[in-house]
């Protein structure tokens, strides 16, 4: 590995790393910090008298929040990601494996439909039907990352190189099961977790937008991008509540897409 792939490493995991440590491991700290303020504490306030980063537009601490905004971003990302995966790795592989071919391309066509839907509209959709719970928001997260990832699956399961295992597999009297779906999964679970590390921040991104829009989280809540959305109008009079979550947000998407950057370039795997 050249230095220049090193650095770009070292970098992602450090920008990945701090945001993920403030998520986990922020909500504990936040007590005995002492970063709490107490009911009543003004808003917008400079940092200083207690606040080390000054309080948002509500009167919380921004630098509570910022330890402990994390903690939905990484959940609500992981839970979409894994409804997205539990349902569609089955649907590739039973694609993959079908004689159907009639079968195969009408839930292709059907999924096409989702493929095309913009991710807005369908957050718009839900503000405007009152659907606002979590539940709804991972569930709708998860549906507009489904067709990618039946596509995903299905490809890598039906590649050619994967033909002569299966054949002598089920030539040697190896059930349907375990040829289709655990030796075809198996297969397919390397681009799966390429792919995931990528949508992770389609994923955080489409989570940020919800958020700003009000669907999912209540406008109360400690979370990276709903405190960006209710300081938007506060930049100039306490920037930290604006660009610390931001930068936070910021910073777990770089990071992540550095490290996948060098997991793909093959020059630098075969280094």
């Amino acid at each position: 590995m050249s230095a220049r792939s090193r650095t770009a490493v070292v970098l992602g995991v450090v920008l990945t790393a701090v945001p993920l440590l403030a998520a986990l491991a922020g909500p504990l700290l936040v007590g005995p910090l002492g970063l709490v303020a107490p009911t009543g504490t003004d808003a917008l306030l400079p940092p200083g008298d207690g606040f080390v980063l000054g309080t948002d537009a509500l009167g919380r601490d921004v630098a509570g929040l910022a330890l402990t905004g994390g903690t939905t971003v990484v959940a609500l990302t992981v839970g979409a990601l894994a409804c997205a995966y539990l349902v569609g790795t089955p649907i590739g592989l039973l694609l993959a494996a079908t004689g159907r071919r009639r079968l195969d391309g009408f839930v292709l066509r059907v999924l096409d439909v989702l493929l095309v839907l913009p991710s807005l509209l369908l957050l718009l959709v839900l503000a405007a039907t009152g659907r606002r719970g979590v539940v709804w928001l991972v569930l709708a997260v998860a549906l507009v990352q489904l067709p990618s990832v039946v596509r995903l699956v299905r490809s890598a399961a039906a590649a050619p190189t994967q033909r002569p295992a299966l054949e002598a597999m089920t030539l040697s009297g190896e059930p349907w099961w375990r040829v289709h779906l655990l030796e075809s999964g198996r297969a397919a679970l390397g681009p799966v977790a390429v792919d995931a590390g990528t949508r992770a921040v389609l994923v955080l991104a489409m989570l940020a937008s919800a958020n700003f829009l009000g669907v999912g989280l209540d406008p109360d809540t400690a979370d990276w991008a709903v405190v960006i959305e209710q300081n938007t109008s506060s930049l100039y009079l306490a920037p930290a509540a604006l660009l610390v979550p931001a930068g936070l947000l910021v910073a777990l998407c770089a990071g992540i897409n550095l490290l996948v950057d060098q997991l793909l370039d093959p020059g630098e795997v075969a280094a």
